[in-house]
């Protein structure tokens, strides 16, 4: 079994998460189980009522999840997600923190919480993911 082993590997690996990259996501950290990812909020980001598109939010939570996964299990992809919205933003920044909560033998589960720069709780999600063979 691989894995990602650190916050370098991460981001090389996840450049080729092309959806990702050009929304501006960017990975701050990578631990097994555990990731912390981020974006500025952009005019790119916005729906057309000046609030940050879901699906935006959704492939920061998606982004957070895989790094978080892939370092205890590389290849492990999203089975399935549930996800809250819970407030418009506010801030500048949206950070999400993805937190594993069951690490079975072919799927784990994740807790993935988003929060604005100024500390407004922004959405949730939990996040099934399947481990692929390698």
């Amino acid at each position: 079994m691989s894995s990602i082993a650190d916050l370098g590997a991460a981001r090389a690996y996840f450049e080729g998460d092309r959806f990702a990259v050009n929304a501006g996501i960017s990975i701050d950290e990578v631990a097994p189980g555990y990731a912390v990812c981020h974006f500025d909020i952009t005019p790119e980001h916005l729906n057309a009522e000046n609030g940050v598109m879901g699906g935006a939010i959704f492939t920061l939570i998606d982004l957070a999840f895989a790094a978080a996964a892939n370092a205890i299990h590389l290849p492990t992809v999203a089975q399935q997600v549930s996800m809250n919205f819970l407030s418009g933003s506010r801030g500048a920044t949206l950070t999400a923190t993805a937190r594993c909560r069951k690490d079975g033998r072919n799927t784990g589960v994740y807790n993935v919480d988003v929060v604005d720069d100024l500390g407004r709780d922004i959405a949730q999600a939990v996040v099934t993911g399947f481990k692929l063979q390698s």
